[in-house]
């Protein structure tokens, strides 16, 4: 996923290698390439309680990187995460509205949101229709 995106970017990635004992609770970390002097944007699925990306922030600002953002899919943003969030460093915290997020940004201004209905709704419809939904991942309908 990180070579895909950089590639399309065209720049360069580190990644963050994280190993978990068990749910919710990472035992290692480790990242693999260099921030130093680069704003740094951290990728993910989805963030629960945000003690990951928050600790990975963290280990970003550590090795250098001069600002750090988080893009998720999904913002559960459960318990502590709010709180986490607002004394971590990120510039901002982006998500989907896969989950509706106007609440939790009241308590959290470093949340912003990217409105994806319409790729959603079109990828229903090229599902209906028999149509090519790979077709969506080099041809984002605005």
């Amino acid at each position: 996923r990180v070579t895909s995106i950089a590639d399309r970017l065209n720049v360069e990635f580190a990644l963050i290698h994280k190993e978990r004992k068990k749910a919710n609770e990472v035992d290692r970390m480790v990242l693999v390439g260099d921030v130093k002097d680069r704003v740094a944007i951290l990728v993910d699925d989805m963030a629960d309680t945000c003690g990951t990306i928050c600790h990975a922030a963290d280990k970003l600002l550590s090795a250098g990187a001069t600002k750090v953002y988080a893009i998720l899919t999904h913002g559960i943003f459960s318990g502590p995460a709010l709180s986490r969030i607002n004394n971590a460093s990120f510039e901002a915290v982006v998500v989907t509205n896969t989950i509706p997020q106007e609440e939790k940004m009241k308590h959290c201004p470093k949340i912003q949101f990217i409105d994806i209905s319409m790729i959603l709704a079109e990828a229903i419809r090229r599902t209906h229709n028999g149509e090519s939904v790979s077709y969506l991942f080099s041809h984002v309908p605005l």
